[in-house]
C-alpha cells in the first residue's frame, strides 16, 4: 500500500490511513527497547570470580536472566566480548558452560564443529590447546552466496582466526578446515569428544532435516562425547511454524520428539527447560531491520541488535541450546 495516490498526495482510504504509521510505531517501540537494553547492560557488574562455576546447565532457551547470570558473564569475559542482552552472545556461553561442565575444555580434548562461518569458537579452544576441525559448506556451494554477504561463512582458517585469543601459530597448529555440507556429514569423522554448532541446523531445508543432522552429529564422537548445538526456536508451541525454507523454526513439539528419538537409542538427554523467561527484555520482541527509506537511516542509528526474542516472518524466536551425551 502507497503512502501517496498517483498524484502524490496522502492516500487516504481506510486500509491507508489504518497502516501507514504502524512501521514508525514499530521503529519507536524498537528504540525504546534497544535504549533500556543497553542501559540495563551497562549496569550489570563483573563476575565476582573468574573461575567458571558449575550450575547444572540443561537444553534451555534463551532468557534476559540467563545474561545477567555469573556464568554467562564469565564466558563473554573470557572470549572478551561485551555482555550485551543479545541471543549471540548467550549460544557462545552456553555451548562454553556445557563443556565447562562436561570436563571438555582440556588440552587433550578434540572438538568438531558444525556450519562455523566466523565464530570465534575455534579460536577460544586453541587458545586452550584444544584441537578442532572446523566444517562449513564448500566456497563453489551455491547456497554460500547471501552466508558470505552477511560475513557468516567459513572458507578457510582465515575466517575463524580472531587475533584478539589467540596468536597465528598456535591457532594453525591446533585448528583444521574442511569444506562439508551439514546434511551430508563425512563418513571418515571419528573419535571426536565434542561437536557443537550455533544456530546453523535451521538452514538446511527442513525441520526432519535438521534433526536428522542432531542425531547423525553423534556419529563422529566417541562413547560418551558431547554435543552441544543451538537453534531457532519458535516460542509458540502451538500453530504453525515455518518449515520447508531457508530457515525453519523448531517448536517445543519438535524438540520433545528428538528428545526422546534420541533416549530411545540409548542417548542422554536432560529434560529441556522450556521456560521463555520472565524479564521485560523476555518480553521485548525486536523486528527485522528495514531494507530503504528513512526508516532504515534512523533504525542503522540504533546501534548493534539488543534482543533475546526476534519476530521472523511473523513469528516469535528466540534461541534453544541442546546438550547431548552419547551412548557408551
Amino acid at each position: 500500500m502507497s503512502l501517496l495516490n498517483p498524484r502524490d498526495q496522502p492516500n487516504l482510504n481506510a486500509l491507508s490511513i489504518a497502516t501507514c504509521n504502524l512501521d514508525i510505531l514499530a521503529l519507536n517501540i524498537k528504540a525504546l527497547g534497544y535504549e533500556l537494553a543497553r542501559t540495563l547492560a551497562a549496569g550489570l557488574p563483573a563476575p565476582p570470580t573468574t573461575e567458571p562455576c558449575r550450575i547444572g546447565l540443561r537444553p534451555k532457551l534463551a532468557t534476559q536472566a540467563d545474561i545477567e547470570s555469573d556464568w554467562a558473564g564469565h564466558w563473554h569475559a573470557e572470549l572478551a566480548i561485551p555482555r550485551l542482552y543479545h541471543r549471540k552472545g548467550w549460544e557462545w556461553s552456553f555451548l562454553l558452560q556445557a563443556l565447562h561442565e562436561a570436563n571438555l575444555l582440556r588440552h587433550d580434548a578434540r572438538g568438531l564443529g558444525f556450519g562455523c562461518g566466523g565464530e570465534p569458537m575455534a579460536s577460544f579452544f586453541a587458545s586452550r590447546d584444544i584441537a578442532t576441525l572446523i566444517t562449513d559448506l564448500a566456497p563453489e556451494d551455491r547456497r554460500v552466496a547471501g552466508w558470505t554477504a552477511a560475513g557468516q561463512h567459513a572458507a578457510s582458517l582465515d575466517h575463524a582466526y580472531h587475533p584478539h585469543l589467540v596468536d597465528r601459530a598456535r591457532f594453525d597448529r591446533l585448528v583444521r578446515f574442511r569444506p562439508m555440507d551439514m546434511n551430508a556429514i563425512h563418513d571418515d569423522l571419528a573419535g571426536f569428544d565434542f561437536c557443537w554448532s550455533l544456530c546453523a541446523f535451521e538452514h538446511l531445508g527442513s525441520i526432519e532435516q535438521g534433526i536428522d543432522f542432531v542425531e547423525r552429529s553423534l556419529e563422529p564422537l566417541r562413547p560418551g562425547g558431547l554435543a552441544v548445538h543451538t537453534t531457532e526456536f519458535n516460542v509458540n508451541p502451538l500453530g504453525p511454524t515455518i518449515d520447508n525454507w531457508p530457515t525453519v523454526m523448531f517448536q517445543q513439539r519438535h524438540i520433545n520428539g528428538l528428545v526422546e528419538r534420541l533416549r530411545a537409542r540409548g542417548h542422554h538427554v536432560e529434560a529441556v527447560d522450556f521456560d521463555p523467561g520472565n524479564g521485560l527484555l523476555d518480553r521485548f520482541v525486536d523486528l527485522p531491520p528495514w531494507r530503504d527509506g528513512t526508516l532504515e537511516l534512523i533504525s542503522r542509528g540504533l546501534g548493534e541488535p539488543q534482543h533475546m526474542k526476534v519476530a521472523i516472518d511473523g513469528f516469535v524466536c528466540t534461541s534453544i541450546g541442546l546438550i547431548i551425551r552419547k551412548a557408551d
